[in-house]
């Protein structure tokens, strides 16, 4: 039988971080490999089932124009999906998405919308991003607006695919760590967790200067990790713990995980990654952890993989030991 590009979203291996997190108390470490999904991201789980949705219920179809807010990963998922699918995808950016991201997309057929001034009640893109899109959506009638900051079916694409999936494959989990920005693929995990009733525990991992975790808003250096503003999911607490993580702490962790585990990741995972060692010794004997590998590092070439740049913004040389 053929296959399509859409489905081979999810069903994501896990592969063992031995070497990163070798332990004399019995601790094993698992990454959930999201980066291989088609476009490079778990944001494929969301943007498919959003989609797969609204085409069933008959809101979309061929033709029709999607229009979405998104720092990246999102943006590049629905653009490779739209492409797919024979639809329009207008992208709205600001001026922090990376060149790189911005390349993506418009090779995938996407149109990019960039938003040039900050909200100005509360100096954050995010709400001048989503206002922007709803003048799209007026000027574009019978347009579609995924939301993946508020529809459901964000979250429930990792209840349904993320977490099942690793629980049927370890059986065991006592932790499971990931990062957090609309919060959907933590939520996911975190609702699959307490309707089965598992004993696994939901880490947050967020950046310094976001304030979905609490905390005052400054500056963050990387896309696709915290947010300005609290989202909807985060309403709600749903972790047993959050973590929080500098920017030059990500990419340190990204730098130990590439060089310990030929594993080449994002921001993202560098948070996570960092947030589970800063927290090892704690970790009881014999616990089964699994962090959650977000995105390819690839799109990161000229930041985290980049020594000018970071020796730029940090005022170091940040080496991979």
């Amino acid at each position: 039988m053929k296959k399509s590009m859409l489905s081979i979203i999810g069903n994501t291996p896990i592969v063992q971080l031995s070497k990163l997190f070798a332990s004399d108390r019995g601790i094993q470490v698992f990454a959930k490999l999201e980066l291989l999904n088609p476009s490079g991201s778990a944001k494929d789980r969301p943007a498919a089932r959003i989609l797969d949705k609204a085409w069933n219920e008959g809101l979309i179809g061929p033709g029709s124009v999607i229009i979405e807010s998104s720092s990246g990963n999102m943006a590049i998922s629905l653009a490779a999906l739209c492409s797919y699918l024979g639809m329009r995808f207008i992208s709205v950016i600001d001026l922090k998405t990376t060149q790189q991201n911005i390349r993506i997309m418009r090779t995938y057929g996407a149109e990019i919308e960039l938003v040039t001034e900050a909200d100005q009640g509360t100096g954050e893109f995010l709400p001048a991003r989503l206002s922007r899109v709803q003048q799209l959506l007026a000027a574009n009638p019978g347009s579609f607006w995924p939301n993946q900051y508020a529809n459901k079916n964000n979250y429930l694409a990792h209840y349904e695919g993320t977490m099942r999936e690793v629980i049927e494959e370890l059986g065991h989990v006592d932790y499971i760590v990931g990062g957090v920005s609309t919060c959907g693929t933590m939520r996911g995990c975190a609702q699959y967790i307490q309707d089965h009733n598992l004993p696994t525990k939901v880490v947050a991992v967020d950046a310094a200067g976001s304030v979905i975790l609490g905390g005052a808003n400054s500056v963050r250096r990387f896309p696709g990790l915290g947010a300005g503003i609290i989202p909807p999911f985060a309403q709600t607490s749903f972790m047993d713990r959050a973590i929080k993580v500098a920017d030059q702490d990500m990419v340190a962790g990204c730098r130990l995980l590439v060089m310990k585990e030929s594993i080449l990741a994002g921001p993202s995972t560098g948070a996570v990654i960092h947030a589970l060692k800063s927290i090892e010794h704690e970790l009881p004997d014999n616990a089964i952890c699994v962090v959650i590998i977000h995105d390819r590092g690839e799109r990161y070439m000229d930041t985290v993989y980049n020594p000018e740049w970071v020796e730029q913004q940090f005022g170091e040389s940040m080496p991979c030991e």
